[in-house]
């Protein structure tokens, strides 16, 4: 196998405009495309300098807004970041510590929910 990363991960979205606006304005991500394909508008938008962009696509494209679930987004700065989106009106639960490490759920306008979670801590040598 030569997989290297996941390129696109599909966010189901019943409002794209809505949903760009809490990715770009509220979670600080870029966008990496907006146009249109016929009928069918492609939205993507990922984190700077991400290899993995997420594609928010309608109800219309046959998606069913808020079934996305289990996405797992790394950061450097959880309580901070959880702070800021709470801030920011977003939906957050926690930081909670677990026994893989600290994590809190982060919930879009949809309710498509993220884990955004701390860098996992080093294995321990034995």
């Amino acid at each position: 196998m030569n997989i290297t990363h996941a390129r696109t991960v599909t966010v189901p979205v019943s409002d794209q405009d809505r949903a760009k606006d809490f990715y770009v304005s509220t979670l600080g991500f870029e966008v990496i495309a907006d146009q249109r394909m016929g009928p069918v508008r492609w939205l993507q938008v990922a984190p700077h300098g991400a290899a993995t962009g997420f594609t928010l696509a309608s109800a219309e494209q046959g998606f069913t807004p808020g079934s996305a679930r289990g996405i797992i987004l790394e950061t450097s700065a959880l309580d901070a970041d959880c702070a800021a989106l709470v801030q920011a009106g977003a939906a957050v639960e926690g930081p909670t510590q677990l026994p893989w490490g600290r994590q809190a759920i982060l919930t879009d306008p949809d309710g498509n929910s993220f884990v955004l979670a701390a860098p996992a801590p080093a294995a321990s040598q034995v």
